[in-house]
């Protein structure tokens, strides 16, 4: 796993236009739609996966 991870897609309107922005890490701003936004990893769920009922792919 790397240390940094780079968004594909603005949340905000989907574009590719993505680069760093100078408030610090973790933050990013979309040229296409001019808004700026933050990405914070929070940390691992406790309950991990759980297959769902009709026993096909995690939810």
């Amino acid at each position: 796993m790397t240390e940094r991870a780079a968004p594909f897609y603005c949340p905000y309107c989907g574009d590719e236009d993505l680069r760093p922005h100078e408030q610090g890490h973790g933050a990013w701003e979309c040229g296409a739609c001019n808004r700026a936004f933050q990405l914070k990893f929070l940390g691992l769920l406790a309950r991990g996966l759980q297959p769902d009922s009709t026993g096909g792919e995690p939810i």
